[in-house]
Order: C-alpha cells, then sequence, then structure tokens
C-alpha cells in the first residue's frame, strides 16, 4: 500500500507492506483522513507514535469501507462503511481499527467528510461534556474556535443548549463562525464578554491568566490545545477564590478501553446531530494521498476554518 510517510523532518508517500488484522480488528480501506494539530507535531519529531501504531506513518482520524476481519469481529462486517480515531498510521491506503473504536458513517456524511469527523468531535465531546460537565444555559467560550476541535466544540455546545461565544484571529473565519449563532470575539475582547462557566482552551498559553479572569465562580479550563506557547505563570489564589477546575486532555495515549467508552459515548449523543442537520463538518481544503507536503503546509500556514483533509 502507498501511504503518508515522516522521514527526517519531511513527508511523502511510501510504499508500504498491506497491514493484516489480528482479532477484534478491522482492515480498512481508507477513503479520507483528517489533519490534526498531532500530525504537525509528529512532523517536527514531537510526538512520537505510541507502541504498537505505526512509527512513520501519520493520521489520528479516518473514514472507509472494512475489506477484511480479523477473528472475533462480531459488529462490523466486510463492505461497512465506517470511522474511526487511531492512534497512527490513518493516512494511507490501508489501515488497521480495532471494531470497539470503529463508529458507522451516517448515510448523510460522504468519506471526505467522515475523515474530519472522529478525531475533533471526540475531542471536543470528551473535553466539554466528559470532563466539563458542560449543561445547559452555562456559558462556553472556545478559544481558536476556526480549527477542527473549534468547530466540533462549537456546535456540540450550541446543540447542547449552552451560550456559546468564540475567539477567532482570522476576521473573515470570525465573521463565518458568527453566522452560526454564536458571539464571535477577537481575541482581545474575551474578558469582557464573560463571564464563562466552561473554557475550551485549544490556543495555549498566550490566554492565561486572562482566562481565571474571564471565568466565574465554579467554572472549568479544559486545555486541550498549546499551538501558541506551553509556558505560563498562574495566581493560585485565581483557581482558590473562584474554585475553579483546570484539566488537560491528549487522547493519543489512552488505552484501548478508555477510547472505546469515548467512541460509544460520541456515537450516542453525537452522531444523531449529523443525522438531524444540527452538526456539520466544515472542510477548509480536501488533498489527493500524493499532495501531503501540501495539505501539510496548508494546515501550518492557519487562517483556515474547519478541517483539512486527505483524500485516498
Amino acid at each position: 500500500m502507498r501511504a503518508a510517510t515522516i522521514s527526517d523532518g519531511t513527508i511523502a508517500v511510501q510504499e508500504h507492506p498491506d497491514p493484516e488484522p489480528q482479532a477484534g480488528e478491522l482492515l480498512v480501506r481508507v477513503h479520507a483522513a483528517g489533519l490534526n494539530g498531532a500530525d504537525m507535531m509528529q512532523l517536527k519529531g514531537f510526538y512520537p507514535a505510541p507502541p504498537g501504531a505505526p512509527p512513520d506513518i501519520p493520521g489520528l482520524e479516518l473514514a472507509g469501507e472494512i475489506v477484511a476481519t480479523g477473528d472475533g469481529v462480531r459488529r462490523f462486517e466486510v463492505g461497512d462503511r465506517v470511522m474511526a480515531i487511531v492512534a497512527g498510521g490513518g493516512q494511507g491506503e490501508l489501515a488497521i481499527v480495532h471494531e470497539r473504536v470503529a463508529m458507522p458513517i451516517p448515510e448523510e456524511l460522504d468519506y471526505t467528510a467522515a475523515g474530519g469527523v472522529p478525531e475533533v468531535f471526540c475531542t471536543a465531546h470528551d473535553a466539554l461534556f466528559t470532563q466539563a460537565g458542560l449543561t445547559v444555559g452555562e456559558r462556553l467560550l472556545v478559544h481558536g474556535a476556526a480549527g477542527g476541535v473549534g468547530m466540533a466544540a462549537v456546535q456540540l455546545g450550541t446543540m447542547a443548549g449552552a451560550r456559546v461565544s468564540a475567539t477567532v484571529r482570522n476576521e473573515h473565519c470570525r465573521e463565518q463562525i458568527a453566522t452560526l449563532g454564536v458571539n464571535a470575539l477577537a481575541p482581545d475582547e474575551f474578558v469582557e464578554a464573560g463571564p464563562f462557566d466552561v473554557i475550551l482552551e485549544l490556543v495555549g498559553a498566550p490566554n492565561f491568566p486572562a482566562n481565571f479572569e474571564a471565568l466565574a465562580p465554579l467554572g472549568r479550563i479544559g486545555v486541550v490545545g498549546i499551538s501558541a506557547g506551553a509556558q505560563t505563570e498562574l495566581d493560585l489564589r485565581a483557581l482558590m477564590y473562584k474554585r475553579v477546575r483546570l484539566f488537560g486532555t491528549v487522547m493519543r495515549a489512552r488505552s484501548l478501553e478508555a477510547k472505546a467508552m469515548m467512541t460509544r459515548a460520541v456515537e450516542r449523543s453525537v452522531l444523531p446531530g449529523f443525522v438531524s442537520g444540527d452538526l456539520s463538518v466544515f472542510v477548509a481544503a480536501t488533498y489527493p494521498l500524493d499532495d501531503v507536503a501540501a495539505a501539510y503546509e496548508r494546515f501550518q500556514v492557519g487562517g483556515k476554518l474547519g478541517k483539512i483533509v486527505l483524500e485516498m
């Protein structure tokens, strides 16, 4: 098979042996695979694949058709359309997916859109609801809302009945996000727009300590992205006075059991939103596999709204 391959800090398409499914696994012919910030970090050598995942083939989410199954597979069969989070290897013509983290693709989504769903909607749903406990009527602020996770979080918060605000640096993207019915803000406007019950941090250190200033008592801050910096100085009195809960999250290193639980929650609570039309996948650009280097360059330039997706 052909796959995007990282070697010495560069990415190009190379030939690899076809993977073979083991017990409980699916062999998926990949039709589309979304790009994510973790892929950019892996390219730079900062985020190696965990044990068991292909060390040089990036890709944390995919959509495709099952072409073979390992022993013991019960839920899916050859020919089914599925999408899934994976620990790596998603950006190739074939990929291995454990059936416990696979989800059926709703009829309303084509492969390109489905390829941009698993990583970002699982991340956003887990952070907002499983960890932050966002509830109806609460005020949610999403920093860096133009990216894949940000767009997922904005929509999920709105669908859940929260009052959503979003910071976006690019003015054009900010205008587009405002059409979703949320309060779209420039990055320097969010403190005055508060207080917020939940803040989803997708930018990183520059938004602290202002996040604490903008937070309501008993508020929660979830750190999901640190693209603009990881180091900051905090006054712990701010946490104490407002009884703040601060948490961080990553998905890649989680156990199969943890990923399976997260996937089932998304299947129950998120996939119906695509059927009803409450949720959409915003695809900023698509690239064929042979243009993977250009796709990575486009991702790193920024200023996009939604997902960059590789099509196989």
